[in-house]
């Protein structure tokens, strides 16, 4: 079964803010050639978390993985992203769709914080 990764975040209205989510779509691209991902925006902009899902299914995978990429757990994470999953679901109802825990802690993020603490300006 063919497996995509569907990449969630909130959504801007500051175009640069969701191109973010298109360069790490990128980025998993390039360490997982040949996969499918996605991206999707909760809201403000799209495409939405619904049509994202859509072009998962036309492209014939089996089941979607929805990575939030939101640091930590809170109500986009637990409620809303799962309701507007089975929500896009219902039009896809042969398609398994599981939804991934939220960046959360990882020493690596600390790394990257230490990081952009050394740049600050």
């Amino acid at each position: 079964m063919s497996r995509a990764i569907l990449l969630v975040d909130h959504g801007s209205q500051h175009a640069p803010a969701n191109q973010l989510l298109d360069r790490i779509a990128g980025a998993v691209r390039a360490r997982l050639p040949g996969a499918i991902v996605e991206v999707a925006h909760m809201e403000l902009a799209e495409p939405s978390l619904a049509a994202a899902l859509a072009r998962c299914a036309a492209r014939g995978v089996g089941e979607v993985v929805v990575c939030p990429y939101f640091l930590s757990p809170g109500r986009h994470t637990s409620r809303d992203i799962p309701v507007l999953v089975e929500q896009a679901r219902a039009a896809h109802p042969a398609l398994r769709v599981r939804v991934a825990a939220p960046l959360g802690f990882d020493e690596r993020l600390v790394d990257v914080l230490l990081a952009r603490a050394d740049a600050a300006i």
